[in-house]
């Protein structure tokens, strides 16, 4: 029996190891990728445990693109149809950023260009084999610069652009790409900042991800209330929104 295989990247973060446990279940072989290994080792023992077909770990780091060839090479032998989930982010205070300006290219390379660049390296594989699906986690932050997070969300905003022209690209080729915009979710990564509106859950955003797979959409908001949410604020005139505190 041939099965799908999944490359995970930013493995260890919650979401991902929510989304990988679902996948897990179908059976998938899983690529678990990340710099937390013995997060990773856990995560591939439960994985197992839930059905993988094979759950392996490896070293990734968004910072540092000489580390992604091994993790291509173990692509290229992967059986089967070929996915990647992007889970990688980092998101640190706007003004911690503002403290220290050198956050600014850590942020931008866990959000964007590593990540990019990674699916820049594996897309001619994809391409080869006509098929599989891409998962780019980006954020609502990215659909307007605001002011508690703009490197954040211009980070985002910049990983959005990509993943619509890649989109573009391997779609005539049949590999569906996926883009995720959620908006808070319960996780490590929004501990400490206080309550949010519409906030989810890891296993909330696996399943509208997984729904999202199955119908082939092209952008998916979760929660849902988050598309005509951001619909309203990208329409806010600048002169009024610059004076907004939000």
């Amino acid at each position: 029996m041939t099965h799908d295989t999944w490359i995970i990247l930013g493995a260890s973060s919650t979401l991902a190891r929510d989304f990988a446990r679902s996948v897990a279940q179908d059976g998938a072989a899983l690529i678990l990728c990340g710099r937390r290994i013995d997060d990773l080792e856990a995560t591939a023992a439960d994985a197992a445990a839930r059905g993988a077909a094979q759950a392996q770990v490896m070293a990734f780091d968004a910072r540092d693109p000489d580390g992604f060839q091994p993790i291509l090479d173990a692509a290229a032998r992967a059986p089967g149809t070929l996915n990647c989930a992007v889970f990688v982010g980092s998101m640190p205070a706007q003004d911690a950023i503002d403290a220290d300006p050198a956050l600014v290219d850590g942020t931008i390379a866990d959000n964007f260009t590593g990540p990019a660049r990674f699916l820049t390296l594996l897309a001619p594989m994809l391409e080869a084999r006509e098929g599989g699906a891409i998962v780019g986690v980006s954020s609502v932050a990215g659909d307007r610069g605001r002011l508690g997070n703009y490197v954040y969300g211009g980070a985002k905003a910049g990983f959005t652009a990509y993943l619509s022209g890649l989109r573009n690209r391997l779609g005539r080729k049949g590999v569906h790409v996926l883009t995720v915009k959620p908006g808070p979710v319960d996780t490590p990564m929004t501990f400490g900042l206080g309550k949010q509106p519409f906030m989810s859950t890891p296993g909330a955003v696996t399943a509208d991800i997984r729904k999202a797979l199955r119908k082939k959409r092209n952008v998916l908001y979760t929660r849902a209330i988050w598309r005509p949410v951001m619909m309203v604020i990208r329409a806010i005139p600048e002169p009024i929104f610059k004076k907004m505190s939000i």
